[in-house]
């Protein structure tokens, strides 16, 4: 073996503390070699073994319902959508790296997601994404261009990889607030589909099966992701930053097709996507599922660098890479298949019987590391962090709503609402996207969630992600409830049956008791919802120390939700249809203001009482909005969200950009107007529906507990609401789509 060159002092350097390094000793009872160091390092850094975040992530619902493998069995979510088919579906963060480097953050964010997903033998068709930035029309110059410059580039990112690649890119969120601005948020979600008798495993098993590495070269970029991406980032280890990896879309392509190919054959035992600590963790992971261990050759990895040490090749994360155990016997089926799509096939070890992984380079042993004491459920440490309820929350809960002004001009509150960067339609976001590629895209993005036809079936597929951060930060429970809700009513919306999330957790540092309060407390109202809704947790990703000096970020757990709508043709949109529909607001206005874009657009206000909700009406609402869909007897539904009933009135009047329409409304104020028309309660929305459904839709209410109020019909070319708002349509549109891309092109 290599004669160690190891320390306390180097294993804090890769992120290790004391008594990780003692309790690493006393798992290999010597002192590790500088390659073993790396490998424990990684492999018990956040990103990998969740050591801050895994016993609370534990309390969440992750199996039932329609799971067919437990949260973390495998690289992805399954969830039964009948006919013998599933749904693969994840979402992970790439958010340092893109901080780094937006453009290939992005990018191979997109690329990482979507490996997940075909490892599963799941072939994608779609793709979603998260994203948060900096203010990009505030009052400070340079902050404005820096989150412009990122912007920019991480949506182009997003979209060159996704176009490239061949899967539709249909439905997303952007905000922009100014906890971001250090700290940029990128999160990608991919959806697939796999037949029941043609899913892949990521364990491995059979000793003496060969392991393969295929797909692209190995080189040096993205040596330390791992630790990169989820450790602290100080001013001390600026100048250390790893190069980001850069992401080749055309071979994940041929990677893809291969992979389907080589599950479909038999001949694949075991694979993994080489995601974060590339090689380290596959082979790792995969052995400690299967109980057994591997031996791997590093002489035999295709390079791109020659002079690459054995810490670089283990640790390295270039893109485009796939470890795979082969059935002994078959290797010329692998090798086939892989030479037809052009792309390396190389046999670099085997499945070997003690639960170890053993690392050969140029004759010596490298590294002979247990694999069970490096993984998630193993040896790898775990933590409870302490935690401690934010200062800032006594200063925003005693916020006095009624202290602030009732404005003199409604028309210009709409306007600057519709204006606003957070509900400006993202239209110059999502037309650099192809939505449309694969054919099977139904409902496009923009409105409350987008819809993609399961080819050779009458179903579909509803897919939103969604968190109001601002909610989260004032009340960290609430906000993880209404995270999960929100997304659910969106796919609802469209006629959605949800049936299970995936989450994106991003926190500043958990060694921050406030951040650790914000963090365990979004998780108990993430479980609580999910448990109410009955949509299990199918994985997901953590990602901790988004914060700069002076500040972190938001609280942002971002849901990705997926639901199933049984007949395609009954899927819903938001937008009004008809002159003469009645319109009718499904649940109750309330006197709250707390975390609105009216707080903060109109009055530069972050603070107040997060909206309150209630499960039992928020379950209501989805089976009676659903019953309405499928019995046929309304023509648009739409949640109210951000920036309250008005704006998602003026929504409903131009999200069809070709039948844009007005309408006339008629509210029965019970609170102050500014309240009831701009604030964001919850478990919200509105339909339409031509007069003689109306006996029935009333029926359904009741039935529900729900409440039913006719507020007015569809007609003209006017949006207009009691004497306070009147709008032309067209005025509407111009702010609504075109507010960010005039800030774009500035």
């Amino acid at each position: 073996m290599s004669e160690p060159i190891v320390n306390l002092n180097l294993a804090k350097e890769l992120g290790m503390n004391e008594e990780e390094y003692n309790r690493m000793l006393e798992i290999l009872g010597r002192i590790p070699t500088y390659t073993e160091l790396g490998i424990f390092s990684v492999m018990w850094s956040e990103h990998c073994s969740y050591k801050n975040s895994i016993k609370l992530i534990k309390t969440l619902p992750r199996s039932g319902g329609k799971l067919l493998v437990s949260a973390g069995e495998e690289n992805a979510g399954l969830v039964d959508i009948g006919d013998g088919l599933a749904v693969a579906f994840k979402i992970e963060s790439h958010n340092h790296p893109s901080a780094v480097e937006p453009y290939q953050g992005a990018a191979t964010g997109v690329g990482g997601i979507l490996r997940d997903i075909f490892t599963m033998g799941a072939r994608p068709i779609a793709s979603l994404n998260s994203l948060r930035f900096g203010e990009i029309n505030g009052n400070d110059e340079q902050k404005n261009k820096r989150s412009k410059f990122l912007f920019k580039n991480v949506v182009k990112g997003v979209g060159d990889y996704g176009n490239c690649f061949g899967v539709p890119t249909v439905s997303g969120e952007v905000y922009f607030e100014d906890s971001y601005h250090d700290n940029p948020l990128v999160n990608a979600m991919a959806v697939g589909i796999v037949k029941h008798n043609e899913t892949a495993t990521a364990t491995a098993s059979g000793i003496g099966n060969p392991v393969f590495i295929v797909g692209s070269s190995t080189g040096k970029d993205g040596i330390h992701g791992a630790t990169f991406a989820s450790e602290e980032i100080s001013e001390e280890s600026e100048s250390k930053r790893p190069s980001v990896q850069v992401g080749d879309p055309f071979t994940e392509k041929l990677l893809l097709e291969a992979s389907l190919e080589v599950i479909r054959s038999g001949a694949v035992v075991g694979i993994q996507d080489m995601g974060a600590a590339g090689i380290t963790c596959s082979s790792s992971e995969m052995s400690a599922k299967g109980n057994c261990g591997m031996k791997l050759n590093l002489d035999l990895v295709p390079l791109r660098d020659n002079d690459m040490s054995s810490y670089e090749i283990m640790l390295s994360e270039s893109q485009e890479r796939m470890l795979v155990v082969v059935e002994k016997g078959k290797e010329n089926i692998v090798k086939e298949i892989f030479d037809k799509w052009d792309l390396n096939c190389v046999q670099v070890g085997e499945v070997i019987p003690d639960n170890c992984v053993e690392i050969w380079y140029k004759g010596k042993l490298e590294a002979k590391v247990p694999a069970s004491e490096l993984v998630l459920g193993g040896g790898a440490p775990v933590y409870t962090r302490e935690t401690k309820e934010p200062e800032y929350l006594k200063e925003t809960m005693a916020f006095n709503q009624n202290s602030i002004g009732e404005p003199k001009d409604y028309n210009d509150v709409l306007m600057k609402l519709l204006s606003a960067p957070n509900i400006a339609n993202k239209k110059w976001v999502y037309e650099q996207y192809d939505s449309q590629v694969r054919t099977n895209t139904q409902i496009m993005p923009g409105g409350d969630a987008s819809v993609v036809r399961i080819k050779k079936t009458n179903k579909a597929l509803s897919m939103k992600v969604d968190c109001n951060g601002k909610f989260v930060y004032l009340n960290p429970y609430l906000g993880g409830m209404i995270a999960v809700c929100e997304s659910a009513r969106n796919v609802v919306c469209t006629g959605g049956k949800p049936l299970a999330i995936t989450n994106c957790l991003n926190f500043g540092n958990p060694y921050n008791p406030e951040v650790y309060y914000q963090f365990s407390e979004a998780i108990r109202g993430i479980g609580d919802a999910c448990r109410k809704l009955e949509t299990p947790v199918t994985g997901g990703n953590v990602s901790f120390y988004n914060q700069s000096k002076d500040y972190a970020v938001f609280p942002t757990p971002v849901i990705g939700m997926l639901g199933l709508i049984e007949d395609a043709e009954k899927a819903m949109t938001s937008n009004f249809k008809n002159e003469g529909d009645d319109i009718y607001l499904i649940g109750e206005n309330c006197s709250e203001i707390g975390g609105s874009e009216y707080l903060k657009v109109i009055h530069n206000l972050i603070t107040g009482v997060t909206p309150g909700i209630n499960l039992d009406t928020e379950l209501n609402l989805h089976n009676a909005v659903l019953e309405l869909i499928n019995n046929g007897l309304i023509n648009s539904a739409h949640d109210v969200s951000d920036g309250g009933l008005a704006v998602a009135l003026a929504e409903s009047c131009v999200m069809d950009v070709n039948n844009k329409i007005g309408c006339k409304v008629e509210l029965d104020y019970k609170f102050r107007k500014d309240f009831e028309l701009f604030g964001e309660s919850q478990s919200r929305v509105i339909i339409s529906a031509n007069e003689k459904s109306a006996d029935k839709i009333s029926a359904i209410c009741k039935k529900n507990n729900l409440n039913l109020i006719k507020i007015g019909k569809v007609f003209g070319s006017e949006l207009s609401i009691n004497k306070d708002i009147t709008f032309s349509v067209e005025s509407i549109a111009n702010n609504y789509y075109n507010t960010i891309i005039n800030i774009m092109n500035e």
